[in-house]
């Protein structure tokens, strides 16, 4: 499977998924005009590797987000729920969300995930 990676703009994070080193992450701002465009292809991905997914591996998914707009916060979501599904799935996902502790916004978002989650979520502070 072919690495994924989408340069930063603006208004859109860096997304760099590794299938080799099974490190996935989305860095940076979203706020993109039209956010179902710009994850969906990041969903489509994601799935397809998931399904392919031995059990054993151990996928780590890093979320660096500074701030996210309403919809980006529904495609981080969508994301989430099918990082969870794997994980219930028996499959071996974890997520670090890294926030700065001058942004509150990061650290509230990433504690507003997580009530919903109970795949291993861990906060941390850069």
């Amino acid at each position: 499977m072919e690495k994924l990676i989408i340069k930063p703009t603006k208004s859109t994070p860096e997304i760099i998924f590794d299938p080799e080193k099974n490190i996935l992450s989305i860095k940076g701002e979203s706020y993109p005009e039209n956010s179902f465009d710009f994850y969906n292809p990041i969903f489509e991905w994601l799935e397809n590797y998931i399904n392919n997914l031995d059990i054993e591996t151990e996928v780590i998914f890093n979320f660096d987000i500074s701030y996210l707009n309403t919809s980006s916060t529904k495609s981080i979501m969508f994301i989430l729920d099918i990082l969870e599904e794997a994980y219930n799935k028996n499959k071996n996902v974890k997520i670090n969300w890294y926030y700065d502790e001058d942004n509150e916004f990061s650290y509230e978002i990433a504690e507003n995930f997580m009530e919903d989650l109970t795949i291993p979520f861990t906060l941390i502070k850069k």
